[in-house]
């Protein structure tokens, strides 16, 4: 197999480069596909922070490469600015400020003229968080406490609600994270988001193959009140996959979102089963209702876990992981702090403890910017 030479990234390159990203293409493949060094194509990406570059288009009041050519015949012919001016329609302080620019009428060329104009169209601004260096330093430092941008823009809102120079998008945090060339944050605070990605990417997620259980309960059996999530007390949970064969359980309240992450010694279901019965009865009675779960083999015996804790478990339909979304979620959350891969074996219960105290304690866009530990208390306060 030969070897792809470097070569220049022509505008038709780039063009078919981005076209392709949007597309949901991976690097590797576009790389093939352009014949491109995996360096170039990964410059060009990171160069923008993944983000699709807006087509440039040129005012229709600035001179368009047609006029500039008049201009250069004029010139040749030697009429005069006025003459020229009326040629193309212009006014002759417009012909002038051309020429003047461009070196005078010896040595007046179109098509360099017009390669000059169209880069000194540029006008690079410089993003809010550069201006006001206030909200710069709160959307540092929520970034270093590993929020997230969606989370940092939901609280700015409610904490300073008629200060507009306090408010910005989650978009424009990325943005100004994933291009450097903004300035207004460190790299640093890139490696404190929950995918640590240097650049806007398309995710692909696969599930598992269904799993054999005995006398599932299927989730369309599950109570209406459990789906409206009017009282808590009902729980989706999962195992957080790491390396050697080492996960945790997690458990997330679907009224409040509040987690609650669970030491296992292995996947086995008497190990899982053991862990989670532990775990669930230090809950008080009325936080006790139900629990949905994935169909995998760690919850083989899932009779015995409802026997001790009197909580049904209910099972998502083979393939739908999707059927408990605030667990789903809630996992995506975790790997900012257990990345795939890593070993878990020798992470502590107290530090697990930890960490969902740290998620229990965020605002949530779907909580109204309200943080999980405050929806529950809210709510187990007002159960008799």
């Amino acid at each position: 197999m030969g070897r792809r030479k470097w070569k220049w990234m022509t505008a038709e390159l780039k063009a078919e480069l981005w076209r392709r990203w949007k597309q949901g293409e991976p690097a590797g493949q576009i790389c093939k596909a352009l014949g491109m060094l995996p360096a170039k194509v990964q410059y060009v990406l990171q160069t923008n922070g993944g983000y699709v570059p807006r087509a440039r288009k040129r005012s229709e009041r600035v001179l368009t490469l047609r006029e500039r050519e008049e201009i250069s015949r004029g010139l040749a012919l030697k009429l005069s600015m006025r003459q020229i001016a009326t040629r193309i329609g212009r006014a002759p302080s417009t012909v002038s400020r051309e020429i003047s620019r461009c070196g005078g009428s010896q040595l007046y060329r179109a098509a360099q003229a017009d390669r000059q104009a169209w880069k000194r169209a540029r006008r690079p601004k410089r993003c809010k968080l550069f201006h006001y260096r206030a909200l710069r330093n709160e959307v540092a430092q929520k970034l270093a406490g590993n929020w997230s941008p969606e989370q940092i823009s939901g609280w700015l809102k409610t904490a300073f609600p008629h200060n507009a120079e306090m408010q910005i998008s989650h978009e424009t945090i990325y943005r100004t994270l994933f291009i450097q060339a903004r300035g207004a944050l460190k790299k640093e605070l890139v490696g404190h988001l929950r995918s640590q990605r240097p650049m806007r990417k398309t995710a692909k997620k696969a599930s598992g193959s269904p799993v054999a259980l005995t006398d599932p309960i299927s989730i369309r059996e599950r109570p209406a009140e459990v789906e409206d999530r009017a009282v808590p007390g009902h729980w989706e949970g999962d195992l957080l996959a790491g390396g050697r064969a080492t996960a945790i359980a997690t458990l997330v309240e679907r009224q409040s979102r509040f987690v609650m992450l669970v030491k296992i010694d292995s996947k086995q279901t008497h190990s899982v089963v053991s862990a989670l019965i532990r775990q669930v009865c230090q809950l008080p009675a009325q936080l006790r209702r139900s629990l949905t779960w994935d169909r995998g083999s760690e919850l083989t015996n899932h009779q015995d876990f409802t026997v001790a804790t009197n909580v049904q478990v209910y099972f998502c339909d083979p393939r739908s992981p999707w059927q408990r979304g605030s667990n789903e979620n809630t996992n995506g959350l975790l790997r900012q702090y257990y990345p795939k891969g890593a070993d878990l074996s020798s992470v502590s219960q107290a530090q697990l403890d930890a960490v969902a105290r740290k998620l229990n304690t965020r605002p949530r866009k779907t909580l109204q910017w309200k943080t999980p530990a405050h929806i529950l208390d809210s709510s187990v306060s007002t159960i008799h």
